[in-house]
């Protein structure tokens, strides 16, 4: 069952990360776009071959090296906590009493 998505905006006030299924898809979905770029660079490396030898040879090394990448950023882990600002309040300073305004109440009378 998937949630419909409004176009109200939504603020995270918690310091929980997002959920396993959601992590898990957004890691699915930068793989298959990696992935899609490998096969447009090949599929322009096979058009520019003999067109255009040395823009083909860039393609075929981005081809190459796209995969790697791919995977490291699909195997990247999940995020990091977000940092959230301190909740400790430090305590309010109090004003220190001067030494001479201070009597002894039986010295008044």
């Amino acid at each position: 069952m998937r949630r419909k998505r409004s176009g109200a905006e939504v603020f995270r006030i918690t310091g929980a990360r997002m959920g396993l299924d959601e992590d898990v898809r957004g890691r699915q979905r930068r793989y298959v776009i990696s992935m899609a770029i490998r096969t447009l660079s090949v599929i322009a490396t096979v058009l520019l071959w003999n067109v255009e030898r040395h823009l083909a040879v860039v393609t075929l090394v981005a081809g190459a090296l796209l995969p790697y990448v791919a995977v490291v950023i699909a195997n990247a882990g999940r995020e990091s906590t977000p940092k959230l600002p301190s909740s400790f309040l430090p305590p309010p300073a109090r004003p220190a009493l001067e030494a001479g305004n201070l009597r002894k109440t039986s010295d008044q009378s």
